[in-house]
């Protein structure tokens, strides 16, 4: 009964703010429960590659940032803290193509929503990584443009 008592006395924090304090040092950031059931759609991905055809042009001028739909999607399986290196990778691919690439996919990964996650939670935790010197002169936004380039029966790698 008195810690009970002491408890509302004193209250220590709870929740979102225990949690930060005990995780923010380690870039993982919380999950609200729209995303938490989210989540197991990410994981559908079988990682087939079908949203990597036409990508080459695009993954040859990211100098190495981007390397491919594929990989982004499947980034979303590692540890969160991991999201700010896959974030500033998907800057070279716009909306669009995530899109188009969704209606490629035969496990039906919601890829546009999978990349959106990823860079919520990046930037919750301080935003995507520095690029490199050698690619941080590229200019993301054009390489981004438009749907995938390619044939639908190219590969992008």
């Amino acid at each position: 009964m008195l810690v009970a008592l002491l408890r509302r006395v004193f209250p220590r924090p709870g929740g979102i703010e225990r949690f930060r304090a005990h995780y923010d040092a380690d870039c993982l950031p919380p999950v609200d429960r729209h995303e938490r059931a989210s989540m197991p759609a990410y994981s559908r991905c079988i990682a087939c590659g079908m949203c990597d055809r036409g990508e080459r042009e695009r993954i040859a001028a990211s100098g190495g940032a981007y390397r491919g739909v594929m990989g982004l999607v499947l980034s979303a399986s590692r540890s969160m803290p991991d999201f700010r290196a896959s974030a500033y990778s998907a800057s070279f691919v716009s909306e669009e193509a995530l899109l188009e690439k969704e209606r490629l996919c035969p496990t039906h990964v919601p890829i546009a929503a999978v990349v959106r996650f990823i860079r919520d939670k990046a930037e919750a935790v301080g935003g995507p990584l520095p690029l490199p010197p050698r690619v941080s002169s590229l200019p993301p936004r054009t390489l981004s443009t438009g749907a995938a380039e390619g044939s639908s029966s190219e590969r992008g790698l």
